[in-house]
């Protein structure tokens, strides 16, 4: 519960770093299922190549956007984005990154530099190896999953040694919340949420409660929880037809629901 004289900031706040030049939607999925989803943090602060900045600013008013040179997210920007990581209670890192050298230089930095939890989502996920990472939440579906495990050179009967104070929260028919010595399966969700864009919904609703005070393990299982009963609330609606963008409207639906 919130303290009733609490202000602005007090109640967590988010750093999305994400965003390029063929990447626009990602972010704005990601950053307003934090922010407009109401999982609850003050503050959500994206920080991206500019033009990817004042297009996510015209979808919404809700947001900060912290505008960086270039198409792609680059090495360069690496002391801006440490600095805003300071303030912040939670780091989303990965939505539309792209998979641009340059850009896998920053993460790199980013992974190693960060102190604060962080989650790590879509292509950043394809960029890094477990075992240089603490302190963050992994988000990959089957195939990332098979990637990440091939670049850290591990194996599906080794890996789990290997986590530290690292989450899995792998996504399927059944998403399975993984630490090193405990899985949580989740079942809601459907095969409708295979569209693009569910999964950076998911990110930032994880993001958002571990902003809140949330362990790393119970934000991975409510935000899987809560993105797949929208999911089978949304298909019973719209069919195969959903999108990821019409989640957002339901999100502060069930949130609410403690």
């Amino acid at each position: 519960m919130r303290k009733t004289d609490s202000h602005k900031g007090q109640n967590g706040i988010v750093l999305v770093i994400g965003g390029s030049e063929d990447f626009i939607g990602a972010p704005y999925l990601a950053t307003r299922s934090v922010a407009c989803l109401r999982t609850g943090p003050d503050l959500v602060i994206l920080a991206c190549p500019k033009k990817v900045a004042w297009a996510v600013n015209c979808m919404t008013p809700d947001l900060i956007t912290k505008k960086l040179r270039g198409k792609y997210l680059k090495k360069s920007h690496a002391r801006k984005i440490l600095r805003m990581s300071k303030k912040a209670d939670v780091v989303l890192l990965g939505p539309g990154f792209g998979l641009n050298k340059k850009t896998k230089e920053l993460l790199e930095i980013l992974v190693k530099e960060i102190k604060k939890p962080k989650v790590i989502d879509a292509d950043a996920l394809k960029a890094i190896r477990i075992q240089d990472v603490n302190n963050a939440v992994f988000t990959p579906h089957q195939k990332e999953f098979e990637i990440l495990l091939h670049n850290s050179e591990l194996t599906k009967k080794n890996y789990r040694r290997k986590l530290k104070n690292n989450i899995i929260l792998l996504k399927g028919k059944i998403d399975k919340v993984i630490s090193k010595d405990k899985v949580k399966n989740n079942h809601t969700g459907n095969e409708a949420m295979t569209v693009g864009g569910t999964g950076d919904v998911l990110a930032g609703l994880v993001a958002g409660y571990i902003a809140q005070g949330k362990t790393l393990f119970d934000a991975s299982f409510r935000a899987a929880y809560i993105n797949g009963k929208i999911g089978d609330k949304t298909r019973e609606k719209l069919g195969y037809g959903l999108l990821a963008s019409d989640f957002l409207a339901e999100i502060a639906k069930l949130n609410k629901k403690k």
